[in-house]
């Protein structure tokens, strides 16, 4: 009974629903027309771009962690591969728990100094994210059911962002205001905020330096690049002429659509956001491409995750094979794990209890 606990269980019982519910109207004479029509040129093209986008990522991991210890390139970019083979196959957020265990356990880092990287690695994404989604509400009239909400959401996120450095800058009066209102009624609510507060501000301590901010912020916004490029190759494989803008406007709702991970590597979730803003975008432009059908909106969502995936597999595993880690034991270890159940009180991340 045990087993049926286990988010994993559960998510993957999400995925598989969700993926039968994407699937079930897809006929092989669909198959077949995609396997005639398609350009692999176009393909080749979106593949390389995968590995483009998981290589600005690691490079910006690489950056992160210089002020901490210096890697080849070739090591960084494995081991940060590896790292997103354990999110992709660890459920919610234990695989940031066994993230942090294999770069801690095989580059001797700090549980905190990893877990700063990771709170950075967030905001640079939502930084970027919301330039990218404001340049394309400029660029490319949504369909007027998405346009609207376009705009809250990047006004959210911006006044999340605004919010968060206010708690940066005055992190002390904040934590005297918690004190005082907060530990009598709620003691274990102000706890968990204390702890994810003074964790936050340890990840923006490591932003002192313009060459730092600015080399990272570079980097993500030439992810985001990449990753459009992907979308927007694949879109001309398969025959959909779609502008650059949709690509770039598919890639972001799917991405914030993802933002909270449900299932195992985003199975079924990925393809249910990915197929639904292909087919809302392809609205606006029948009179010039036609309205994309559910089938082949459904296999462009499948297309397009196994790309994903691929270069973070191939460079990944060959981290593991190398370092002959193994993925089992870091799941028996960590999955059942909470990432900010490993953060002290003053911020810092507990290391494992030597084990009697």
């Amino acid at each position: 009974m045990a087993f049926f606990k286990k988010k994993q269980f559960w998510g993957s019982l999400i995925a598989v629903a969700l993926l039968f519910y994407c699937v079930k109207d897809i006929k092989i004479e669909d198959m077949k027309s995609l396997s005639e029509r398609i350009n692999y040129f176009y393909l080749i093209l979106a593949s390389i771009c995968s590995f483009s986008f998981i290589l600005t990522k690691g490079y910006r991991w690489k950056l992160m962690v210089s002020q901490q210890k210096s890697m080849k390139a070739w090591r960084a970019l494995t081991l940060y591969s590896a790292g997103q083979i354990l999110n992709i196959i660890m459920p919610m957020l234990t695989g940031q728990v066994g993230r942090m265990f294999l770069f801690s356990k095989n580059e001797g880092l700090k549980k905190s100094f990893i877990f700063s990287t990771i709170v950075l690695e967030i905001l640079f994404d939502s930084l970027s994210l919301i330039l990218f989604l404001l340049l394309t509400s400029i660029a490319f009239a949504f369909p007027e059911k998405y346009r609207f909400v376009s705009y809250i959401i990047a006004s959210i996120t911006f006044v999340l962002i605004v919010i968060l450095y206010m708690i940066l800058l005055f992190q002390g009066n904040l934590e005297n205001k918690m004190q005082s209102k907060l530990k009598p009624r709620w003691p274990s609510f102000y706890i968990g905020l204390k702890k994810f507060i003074r964790s936050f501000v340890k990840g923006i301590n490591l932003l002192k330096s313009s060459q730092h901010f600015f080399g990272s912020l570079g980097y993500s916004v030439a992810s985001w690049v990449s990753h459009t490029l992907v979308v927007y190759f694949l879109l001309k494989s398969f025959g959909f002429e779609l502008p650059f803008a949709a690509a770039a406007s598919i890639m972001i709702l799917s991405t914030l659509a993802l933002m909270i991970p449900i299932t195992p590597g985003n199975a079924g979730t990925f393809e249910v956001a990915v197929s639904s803003s292909l087919i809302a975008f392809s609205v606006g432009f029948v009179g010039d491409v036609g309205y994309v059908g559910r089938s082949d909106a459904v296999l462009f969502a499948l297309v397009l995750h196994v790309i994903d995936i691929i270069p973070i597999g191939i460079l990944g595993y060959s981290y593991l094979h190398m370092e002959k880690v193994s993925i089992r034991e870091i799941k028996a270890e960590h999955e059942d794990e909470n990432m900010f159940d490993k953060v002290s009180e003053d911020g810092s991340l507990v290391e494992n209890e030597v084990r009697k």
